[in-house]
């Protein structure tokens, strides 16, 4: 980060006279006609799908990088990134006449590395994971001379996306409320310090991922604080600790903030979709599933309400994904656990009982002579409150009934392996880890395990995102104590899951 700190001031100035326009677009703002409609508020989408590399993130790489002194521009920059900064960098360095050096880990698609080598940026692919190609970006930064562009957590390239803000208050006459999603904060940090230093009574709200909110835990802890594993679903916002600068303006500026689920990001981009075929990425669409939980917790009215679609660089095998959650994210869908009597007709009795509603999923294997369990999915009008009264109407006739829509293991796994029962009894523990989706992780993780444990249970499905979710279960019969000592040796992210109920209820 830059050693010169700004106060609210200084950044409102430097982003009234940002000089990025002529790489830049002024983006337009769009009424999102069919969401309004159903949340009773007006709904907008400030369009930073629309720039060159379609991410927010070039106005705050070109900022960054025209600001350099001409002996450092002449020099040369690097940046690690697996994303949007990478190309915001490498494009931002095309038009300046620069050299760009971009670390990338080896994880990542070459849809991103093929787009950045297209503005003629040097690509250097090192480590499987971000940190690790930091890292090196910081060896070659000392060894080559390059200047470091950092991808949130400085002045300047805070200052470049604050240049939305000064668009937005342009564009709309009257704004109750603005939604903007936080990785490491860059972005929120730039609206933010505009808007309040300019229009204190609009409302900024920052919106975070679940599995990588490191911005609330900041503010919690009132500093910055690494919280270790982060989802990668939305990998744009795959932040695990907040920037210094980034937290010491939310801090003062933010308004407030919320955490979306990964259905409720799937939801969004549904919604973004049906409204403007656009075909936004899952932090994209992350700041518009919190404005949505926002408007509905608040019962807001009326009103202006914008979110930023900020990137659009979405791998496509990742919609399978997208279109199998965004019910359940709408709750237009729930997922039921059912035991049944494993007799004739009881299928039938079953769909009976659930009256007029559409069955979107039943999936079922002969197991036991006596009882059924089934895995359920169930079409929803009225949301979490129907999904409730389904179940009490089945416990009525006597089913035993677990709702599973938001067991995350349930819906990723479970759901392509109902009926497997090992035919042996063993000591089983299952993991849940996350893979690299690089050709030689399996066979790393393969090889590390060697005849130590047997394995017993395994899946995983290529989602198109830079990292899978792998469940696996071994049996440790007669040897629990050191499976632990074999997932450290591994070194992939793990989570102990065996008293998951939907994995003792199909697959114990």
């Amino acid at each position: 980060m830059a050693e010169k700190l700004f106060d609210a001031q200084e950044y409102l100035h430097r982003i009234l006279l940002s000089r990025i326009y002529d790489l830049v677009k002024v983006t337009p703002l769009q009424r999102l006609d069919s969401l309004s409609s159903r949340l009773g508020v007006n709904v907008q989408l400030k369009r930073e799908d629309l720039q060159a590399i379609h991410s927010f993130k070039l106005r705050g790489a070109y900022n960054k990088i025209r600001e350099l002194p001409e002996a450092q521009l002449k020099s040369g920059v690097i940046t690690a990134s697996a994303g949007n900064h990478a190309q915001g960098v490498a494009l931002s360095c095309q038009k300046l006449g620069a050299r760009a050096v971009i670390v990338m880990p080896t994880t990542t698609p070459d849809l991103k590395v093929d787009a950045v080598r297209r503005f003629g940026a040097e690509v250097v692919l090192y480590g499987d994971s971000f940190d690790e190609a930091y890292g090196y970006a910081m060896q070659l930064s000392r060894k080559k001379g390059l200047t470091m562009i950092p991808p949130f957590d400085d002045p300047e390239v805070i200052v470049g996306q604050g240049t939305i803000a000064h668009e937005l208050i342009g564009q709309c006459d009257h704004i109750d409320t603005i939604f903007v999603q936080i990785g490491g904060g860059g972005l929120a940090s730039g609206i933010a310090v505009y808007i309040k230093a300019l229009v204190p009574e609009i409302k900024v709200v920052g919106v975070e991922a679940e599995g990588s909110a490191s911005m609330k835990a900041a503010l919690k802890a009132g500093k910055p604080v690494d919280i270790g594993y982060v989802s990668h679903f939305a990998d744009g916002v795959a932040v695990s600790k907040a920037g210094t600068e980034t937290f010491r303006i939310l801090s003062k500026y933010l308004d407030d903030i919320v955490t979306c689920t990964n259905d409720e990001i799937c939801a969004a981009m549904k919604d973004i979709f049906d409204d403007t075929r656009a075909i936004a990425e899952p932090s994209g669409a992350l700041s518009l599933a919190g404005l949505k939980k926002y408007v509905r917790e608040h019962n807001c009215k009326d009103g202006n309400y914008i979110a930023i679609l900020s990137g659009a660089n979405v791998k496509f095998h990742t919609l399978r994904t997208v279109a199998e959650r965004c019910d359940v994210g709408e709750m237009t869908e729930g997922i039921l656990s059912v035991e049944i009597p494993e007799v004739q007709g009881s299928f039938l009795e079953f769909c009976r009982t659930l009256g007029s509603r559409t069955v979107t999923e039943f999936s079922y294997r002969l197991s036991d002579p006596q009882r059924a369990r089934v895995f359920a999915s169930v079409e929803l009008t009225e949301g979490k409150k129907e999904l409730s009264e389904i179940s009490k109407s089945l416990k009525k006739k006597g089913y035993l009934v677990t709702d599973l829509t938001d067991d995350a293991i349930a819906k990723d796994h479970v759901r392509y392996m109902v009926g497997g029962h090992p035919r042996q009894k063993i000591s089983e523990k299952l993991f849940l880890f996350e893979f690299p989706a690089t050709s030689n992780a399996l066979v790393r993780f393969l090889e590390t395990l060697g005849d130590s444990y047997s394995i017993s249970l395994f899946h995983f499905r290529i989602t198109g995102l830079e990292f899978c979710s792998v469940l696996c279960g071994f049996d440790v019969t007669g040897k629990e104590d050191g499976v632990m000592d074999f997932i450290r040796k591994v070194g992939y992210p793990a989570t102990e899951v065996t008293s998951n109920s939907t994995y003792q209820q199909f697959l114990r």
